[in-house]
């Protein structure tokens, strides 16, 4: 055991956090070969995507804390540029420009925005006095939105809100005060009308759609419906894993990326959802752990803002797919088919890990 723990230092790896995210990619491997209609090559194609994330999150691990410190202006402001590139000269796909093409490989950068946004965000606050003033509140907001904006412009609502909420968490964490959070509260509020007008009108369809499925059954609402008739179904026990109907009969849409979440439910019914959330639960508390335990401002604040925007990434996928939310495409992390998100979440656990194991190193 000692020659574990050793090793996992060397490494720069938290043990319990790794055992944590393991166990969530081995049921997403499970789940998936059952969503992607029994595809071996699926699997291992997912696996490969894994095995490459995890290596991302064992090489940021090993960046110590204070590099990222001194880093993190100059990779915003990369992050802003290739964002503004985007607009420009992205690749178009679906009716969004998202991607940016360099050479045979096209990636989002907005993905890297999920990353340097949280990271500026604490740069800024790391040296100030704490809680914040309500200019200090007003540059952190601006640096926050400035990105946010650009990347709802593509369009991309579902990481828009993940960006925004990771800048959120920081201010959240620095000590705003309540007044001045009631304030931005009621400014979204009443900046709604506004929102509703500048939205697309699939936007506009989703919204309307969650507050009444049942308006477009075979249309826009067939996704929640189904995607709630399967989870239903599910019970307490579930129908066994491959046995899903509603996901083996195909009535279930894109079942191995944004909705895989109702094809666990189908399969392994409340107790399998309990034993999702409980392991996605045990990896938050872990996380916010090591953020307690950071040895300062700016690591405190950076890996609490990763850990509750990974939480957010769950909540609003289990949220959207049992009909709670409105549906705005975000995967549900560790479980659903993809790359490039899994590549970022994986990363902002590298970080986590380097300001725990770090820490330790210099403790001891």
């Amino acid at each position: 055991m000692q020659e574990t723990r050793t090793l996992s230092q060397r490494l720069h790896l938290d043990l319990p956090l790794l055992i944590g995210l393991a166990t969530l990619s081995c049921i997403g491997l499970m789940v998936l070969y059952s969503a992607g209609e029994e595809s071996t090559s699926t699997v291992i194609r997912q696996a490969v995507r894994l095995l490459v994330a995890f290596s991302v999150m064992l090489a940021v691990a090993q960046i110590n804390p204070r590099h990222l410190f001194h880093w993190s202006p100059w990779l915003y402001l990369a992050g802003l540029g290739l964002l503004v590139a985007v607009l420009y000269v992205g690749d178009v796909a679906q009716g969004a420009q998202r991607w940016l093409r360099l050479g045979p490989v096209n990636f989002q950068p907005s993905e890297l925005a999920k990353l340097t946004v949280p990271m500026m965000v604490a740069y800024f606050f790391a040296e100030r006095t704490l809680p914040p003033r309500t200019l200090q509140v007003f540059v952190a907001a601006l640096i926050t939105i400035v990105p946010t904006f650009l990347i709802v412009r593509q369009p991309d609502l579902g990481t828009a809100l993940l960006i925004a909420c990771s800048g959120g968490f920081v201010l959240f964490l620095a000590g705003m005060r309540w007044r001045l959070i009631l304030g931005l509260v009621l400014l979204l509020a009443a900046s709604a009308p506004a929102m509703w007008q500048v939205m697309h009108d699939y936007q506009r369809r989703r919204v309307l759609t969650f507050l009444d499925p049942e308006q477009d059954p075979l249309g826009s609402g067939y996704h929640i419906i189904q995607s709630k008739i399967a989870i239903g179904s599910g019970g307490v026990y579930g129908k066994g894993w491959l046995n899903g109907t509603q996901s083996q009969l195909d009535f279930l849409p894109e079942r191995s990326t944004d909705f895989v979440f109702a094809v666990l439910s189908e399969e392994f019914g409340l107790l399998g959802v309990a034993l999702l959330l409980a392991v996605y639960l045990f990896v938050v508390f872990r996380g916010l752990y090591i953020a307690t335990q950071a040895q300062d401002s700016f690591g405190r604040l950076l890996g609490g803002s990763l850990i509750l925007t990974f939480f957010i990434y769950v909540f609003v996928n289990v949220g959207m797919v049992s009909g709670m939310l409105p549906v705005v495409g975000l995967p549900l992390p560790l479980i659903s088919y993809g790359g490039t998100s899994l590549v970022t979440v994986m990363a902002a656990f590298g970080v986590l890990m380097s300001i725990h194991t770090h820490r330790r190193l210099l403790s001891n």
